[in-house]
This record gives structure tokens, sequence and C-alpha cells, in this order.
């Protein structure tokens, strides 16, 4: 008999509920989107050009990923607030393979997503070997990989990318900047994996419960191991979209990236406690987050309102999220 098939069946009706209920989330963000857009539109007259919404889509590509990401690490009960260091880490990996190194740009980019899953590696092994909570891990990893960075490039900027790995941050097929289309295929792949695998339901299964999980035959271990490797990969990708969209290796890219990452993820229906997480709610809230940016650059609001912006954000988010909870827990 499968046990894992025939184990905790309550349990697993659960899950399936939770899986119901994204659509609901996604249908609540979405509203959200549309109403900032309307309020951004009336502030300023060139919020609705053609070019400002392919600049959005351009600038939500990068926080886009590391959502997807946070989605992963965070729906199993887990969190990555490395996200960003590791980001900037893969950047400049991927500048030096390319540029000091003189490799090929496809050892470049290879570069970028080994360096960033080799950090979730690290991340995933201190969790489940070593039982250190995921919180410190990430946290020193988050300063680990920043000043890896700043060793790796001497404190400056790798300039003189290869065309080829340009073309991947400034490119535009059809007119579509490449950013955007990485981004819309990654988002596909893995809302599949999340939404239709036997590994996306696992993930939200540990997240709901991690001890019925363990009941039901799931080795939890190594699946959260993979999720961390997963999560660290994407950000090398992101990593390696932000060094070609600016032609260069920066280490001090993606500061505070983590943070809006996460608010992406919350706002787009993640429970921050694990159990529920849609990768097409991750998408909307990433575009909220877009177009909120965008809006205040627009108005020229100065950058560090802007953080608080974010910070104000992400706290609604999360209290919204928590109040549905109880809501749904006295039905």
């Amino acid at each position: 008999m499968n046990r894992t098939a025939n184990a905790a069946p309550g349990y697993w009706r659960r899950v399936q509920r939770a899986s119901e209920e994204r659509l609901h989330l996604r249908l609540e963000s979405l509203v959200v989107l549309v109403g900032l857009s309307v309020t951004m539109a009336m502030l300023s007259p060139y919020f609705l050009s053609v070019n400002n919404f392919l600049n959005i889509l351009l600038a939500t590509s990068t926080i886009g990923i590391l959502a997807i990401a946070a989605t992963f690490v965070i729906g199993s009960g887990g969190l990555d607030l490395s996200l960003g260091s590791v980001m900037g880490l893969s950047g400049v990996v991927g500048a030096y393979v390319s540029v000091n190194l003189g490799m090929p740009a496809a050892l470049g980019v290879l570069g970028c997503i080994a360096a960033g899953a080799l950090a979730g590696f690290i991340n995933g092994q201190l969790v489940t070997r070593a039982f250190v909570p995921a919180f410190i891990v990430t946290l020193g990893m988050l300063g680990l990989a920043r000043g890896l960075g700043l060793v790796i490039s001497d404190g400056r900027v790798i300039y003189g990318l290869p065309s080829e790995l340009v073309y991947l941050g400034q490119g535009r097929p059809l007119g579509i900047p490449m950013p955007v289309i990485i981004f819309i295929v990654t988002a596909l792949v893995t809302h599949y994996i999340l939404a239709f695998t036997r590994f996306g339901r696992y993930t939200l299964a540990i997240g709901d419960n991690e001890n019925a999980a363990r009941t039901a035959g799931i080795k939890v271990e190594r699946h959260r191991l993979i999720l961390y490797t997963l999560s660290g990969g994407l950000a090398g990708l992101a990593g390696m979209l932000f060094m070609a969209r600016i032609n260069s290796g920066d280490p001090t890219a993606g500061i505070t990236y983590e943070l809006t990452a996460i608010t992406a993820a919350i706002i787009g229906g993640t429970n921050l406690f694990g159990g529920r997480g849609s990768i097409l709610g991750t998408m909307i809230g990433a575009l909220i987050m877009g177009v909120l940016q965008n809006g205040l650059n627009l108005l020229a609001v100065q950058s560090y309102y802007q953080q608080m912006a974010i910070g104000a954000v992400l706290i609604f988010a999360v209290f919204i999220d928590q109040y549905q909870l109880r809501k749904e827990s006295r039905v």
C-alpha cells in the first residue's frame, strides 16, 4: 500500500482546499492592482503610455523572479532573507567569469545561476542538517554573500560584459524586453510545478503541517534542501538579468530586494507561515510593487519615502493575511 497516498486523508483534503482558495486570493490582489493603476493614471499623465508599461514590466522582472523564489520557500514554512544579497553576488560572479576570466557568455550565465544555487544549497544544508533556524541562516548568508561579492570584485563595479550577455538584459525581440520574456517563462514553468506537480503539493503540505507531512511519507529535509537550492538558483537568475540589464557586475546590487520580493509574495496570497502559495498570485503581487514604485518615481517621490511605502505595504499585507486566516478559522 502506498503510504503517501493513503496516510492522513483529512490532511491532504486541507492541502487541496488551500489550493482551491488561491484563486480567490488572486482575484483580491488583481482588484488592488487595478485600483492602484487607476489611481496612478489619475495622478500622472505619463503612467498609461506604452513605454511606461514596458518599463514597469522590465523593473518587475527581477523582483518577480525573486518573489517566485520567496513563494516556494515561504509556502513550505521557511524563510529566505538572503535573496537580494545572493542576487548581487551572482551578478558579480557572472561578470567576473565573463570579463576577468574571459570566458564565453554562456559560462557567465551558468556562473550566475551556479553561484546562487550554491548559496541556496548551503542555506538548505544548515537548516536541514545543522537545525539552525532559517531566519538566522539566511540572515547570515545575507551578510556573507554581500561581503563575498565585494571581495571578488575588490569593491568595484565590473564593466565590459560581452554583447551576448548584454542582449539578455537589453535586447527587445518583437519590442518586448528580454528580461520580461524570461520572467514570464520562469513564472509559467514554476506555476505548473507548484500548482500541478507532486513537488508543489509536497511544498505546501510541509508548510501546512510538517509533522503530518512526515506521517504522509514526505522526506521533509530533502525537500527543504531542494527548495532552498531552487530559491538560490532563481536569485542567481535574477542576478544575471540585473547584471545584463545594467551591463556590469555591481556588488551592491539587490540591497533591500528581499523585502520587496517577500512583500510581493505575501500580497499575492502566500501565507507567511506556510501552507499556501500561488505563483500567479505572486506575479500580481510583483506587478503591484512595480506599479507602486513606478508611480512614486513619476510623482518624484524621494527614494527613502518609497522604502517607507514598501515597508508599510508589507505590514498591511501580513495584517490582511492573518485577519483572513482568523476569519476562516472561526467559520
